[in-house]
């Protein structure tokens, strides 16, 4: 016959009482406490939300004046270089009548 294995001699080991009420209420509190982070950090997100609404408003109205003061110049500039090419073209007139052309010797030359 085999021979059992283990001792024989092994200490018994006493179940202790459990307080499971102890162990419920700590849980809920746990639960609770969560939960009020839980909100406090819907609510935080809720504010950075309706700012980044006003944010993203405030940058699309200064892209729009951005782009309004970009046509600006851009209409300027090309005012500049039509006035300067204006003047030029007077100071060109001016020399070749001064030289001694006719008009239509001019006319010939700007076709």
């Amino acid at each position: 016959m085999p021979r059992p294995k283990g001792s024989k001699n092994k200490p018994k080991t006493v179940k202790a009482t459990v307080d499971f009420a102890a162990q419920i209420t700590e849980k809920q509190a746990a639960k609770e406490a969560a939960t009020i982070e839980i909100a406090s950090i819907t609510a935080n997100i809720d504010a950075l939300k309706a700012d980044l609404k006003t944010k993203k408003a405030e940058l699309k109205s200064i892209d729009k004046e951005i782009a309004r003061i970009e046509a600006k110049k851009v209409k300027a500039e090309t005012k500049a270089a039509e006035a300067a090419k204006k003047v030029e073209a007077e100071d060109v007139l001016k020399k070749l009548l001064a030289s001694g052309m006719t008009a239509d010797e001019i006319l010939a030359k700007l076709k």
